[in-house]
């Protein structure tokens, strides 16, 4: 009994440790909204999404655009970001007490910086941008206006997408432990358990769903004994949990999680930062093949061996519970949001190894930690440590698809529904002679549910090989067909702006310039949709030549010039 008394101390010690480690004290209200109406979200920090967590706070603003924007805090503008997708025109302000602040989805920058954009553009001739800008250039005060609200980049609706980033290491950091006037006094809501058996892989199984229901202030389980009957000593649980504000129902992702063993912590998350770097090790936190199956997202209370996210404690078995005996055992689960808000599920397992069902061994597998190579008479797949999550069933069926242009059969490699991390190398030997001059024409199509990504090929010897960050389908074909482009009207004396929409046959789109008179002529991509010029001062009156240059992915170019009057 001593000997247990004094490992519960010094397991109850270690915690400590790490509970400090990860504890920072965030300065309180040293930020204000950066907007002049009440601050109300439509996503938080740490909410679930494609491939990734939200990293930052997604504010309202009233279904409107051009709302003016402000620095959040004083310091200075670091840098400028504009991109057809992901944050669209963004803005970030470096602060002196060691943040930086992110400002995206927005329309125009305030004058003076806008015209300093534009300029950069212009000189770069691209643009798509990411600018540097010197520290003494703009300086901001706290509240200083510095853009206008917008729905640029992968915006699906007009918001502003606010970030609090560690500047030295680039993290970025929950907002809502700022202070920030927003008020939260409504608990997580935990709407679902799952349960794995961890002798197999997460993607070797489907979830066993153990229903739920809420209990005055506790969830328990719907049968009355409120008791689980294990058939494996080695278990893992994943939950479905929401949170959301107080006067909002709106559902936004949880703060934290723990799991508990007789009071013993065995594994927890914590959404107070995560890094650009490491935001992909989403698709580990949750159960990937249930969610891509059309299921909800469940999310996982132990990491998996391939997930190397910081956002987990595992202080002990990596996580996984075990059971060696058949008493009874308590376990509680507890959910936070930022506002240590608790909700608490509890109840009892018990082991049973004679309910315990016996699986079909699987000796082709791909396994994480580990460079995985799979090899057939003209398809092959080479990962590295890093692309898989969890023990993958390897499964491969070859199929001819009929296509124009196409120089190999469809090979269907496991499953869209398993997530990669690192990219994977894909080769293909072609089953067609293909002539010498199309060799530079070849590219793999992969296709993982609606997800469609087109890759040149690279030569090895006699096969085709691209990296894909995707299982699913691929198939190789020469693709000699060049873009089309529409021609603008040759009379544009009355015209606001000019439109262009390539096509391409595999719709990729690589490269896209326009020349007024032999000089590089903006055009903005907003969403990579169509690429659009407003007329300015670029653009005079008067007669002109204006050439557009388009390639896509496997290199064919269309070179078209009209001769135009404004």
């Amino acid at each position: 009994m001593a000997m247990m008394q004094r490992r519960i101390l010094a397991f109850l010690s270690f915690l400590l440790i790490i509970t400090t480690i990860r504890a920072q004290n965030y300065p309180q209200n040293y930020f204000r909204n950066p907007l002049n109406i009440p601050m109300q979200l439509v996503a938080n920090f740490g909410e679930l999404r494609t491939n990734h967590w939200h990293m930052g706070l997604d504010i309202r603003t009233q279904q409107k655009e051009n709302l003016p924007v402000h620095a959040a805090a004083e310091g200075y503008i670091a840098k400028v970001k504009i991109e057809p997708g992901g944050f669209g025109r963004a803005i970030y302000i470096n602060h002196p007490n060691g943040y930086t602040t992110l400002y995206a989805h927005l329309n125009d920058f305030w004058p003076a910086l806008e015209q300093y954009v534009k300029a950069e553009q212009y000189k770069l001739e691209s643009w798509q941008v990411e600018l540097e800008i010197p520290e003494n250039l703009f300086p901001v005060n706290k509240g200083s206006f510095i853009a206008y609200s917008g729905n640029t980049g992968g915006s699906q609706g007009p918001h502003v997408h606010f970030e609090i980033r560690d500047t030295k290491t680039e993290e970025c950091l929950n907002p809502l432990l700022f202070g920030l006037p927003i008020a939260d006094a409504v608990p997580p809501t935990i709407s679902r358990l799952a349960m794995y058996d961890r002798n197999r892989g997460i993607y070797q199984q489907s979830p066993q769903f153990v229903p739920i229901r809420k209990a005055a202030t506790l969830y328990k389980l719907t049968a009355a004994s409120n008791l689980i009957k294990l058939g494996s000593g080695k278990i893992s649980f994943a939950i479905g949990a929401t949170d959301r504000l107080s006067n909002s129902t709106n559902p936004n992702g949880i703060y934290k999680a723990r799991i508990l063993m007789d009071s013993i912590l065995q594994s927890e998350f914590i959404l107070d930062r995560v890094s650009y770097d490491e935001t992909r090790y989403l698709n580990a936190h949750i159960d990937y093949q249930y969610k891509f199956n059309g299921g909800v997202y469940l999310q996982n209370l132990t990491p998996l061996p391939g997930g190397k996210s910081s956002i987990y404690n595992t202080p002990d078995n990596k996580g996984i519970l075990h059971f060696t005996d058949n008493e009874i055992h308590k376990i509680q689960i507890e959910v936070r949001d930022a506002k240590s808000n608790l909700s608490v599920l509890e109840f009892l397992a018990q082991y049973e190894p004679k309910i315990q069902t016996s699986q079909a061994y699987q000796s082709n597998q791909f396994l994480p930690e580990n460079v995985n190579v799979f090899e057939s008479e003209a398809f092959e797949v080479f990962t590295s440590e890093f692309s898989v999550y969890d023990t993958v069933n390897v499964v491969h069926t070859v199929s001819e698809v009929a296509a124009a242009n196409v120089i190999s059969p469809l090979n269907i490699f496991c499953s869209a529904a398993i997530p990669t991390h690192d990219s994977v190398t894909i080769r293909i030997k072609p089953t067609v002679e293909i002539a010498e001059e199309d060799k530079d024409r070849v590219i793999i199509k992969s296709v993982a549910g609606t997800k469609t990504v087109v890759e040149k090929a690279q030569w090895q010897q006699d096969w085709v090989a691209a990296k894909f960050r995707q299982f699913g389908s691929f198939q190789a074909f020469i693709d000699t067909e060049p873009p089309t482009i529409n021609a603008p009207p040759s009379d544009l004396t009355r015209a606001t702006r000019i439109v262009f929409s390539p096509k391409d046959n595999f719709k990729t789109i690589k490269k896209f310039r326009v020349e007024l008179d032999g000089q590089w002529l903006r055009f903005t991509n907003d969403k990579g949709l169509s690429h659009i010029y407003r007329f300015d001062e670029k653009f005079p009156k008067g007669e002109h030549e204006l050439k557009v240059t388009i390639e896509d992915e496997a290199g064919n170019v269309t070179i078209k010039s009209w001769n135009v009057r404004r």
